[in-house]
């Protein structure tokens, strides 16, 4: 498993989710929900469930083991499915995996979890590498 190499960005600070598991095929990301991600009937906004399934899905397919090094993705399309709901003050955690994919292109699943394991969301995405980011070797950080 690997930390992320790279702090957080400015999205990452203002939604507030963190990487908690990072892995070749595999990632986890974790979000404390708070009243600001709430919509206004008082429940978890779906644009909170789409962004940590988009996020989780991304770092599926772009983990470098090699130190100072990264690897970039960019989404071609989602699905998001919505099945649950979450209170302010419960714990979030997309599980995402590869499906799929060759040296371009990958292929992602995500469940999203609540607190107690309950399945709040589920993802599928498509993501195409940036230049120099087929290789899994990364480009420099």
């Amino acid at each position: 498993m690997k930390d992320s190499a790279e702090p957080p960005g400015g999205f990452a600070q203002l939604v507030g989710y963190r990487l908690a598991k990072w892995e070749q095929d595999y990632a986890e990301v974790i979000l404390d929900l708070e009243p600001k991600h709430l919509n206004r009937s008082g429940v978890l906004h779906g644009g909170v469930i789409a962004t940590l399934i988009d996020t989780t899905c991304g770092f599926v397919g772009c983990y470098c083991a090699i130190p100072g090094r990264v690897r970039r993705a960019v989404t071609l399309s989602m699905t998001t499915n919505f099945l649950g709901q979450a209170p302010a003050g419960d714990t979030l955690t997309a599980k995402a995996r590869r499906t799929g994919g060759g040296t371009s292109i990958f292929f992602t699943h995500c469940d999203l979890v609540d607190g107690k394991g309950r399945l709040i969301a589920t993802g599928q995405a498509v993501y195409k590498y940036r230049k120099g980011s087929e290789n899994p070797n990364g480009i420099p950080l």
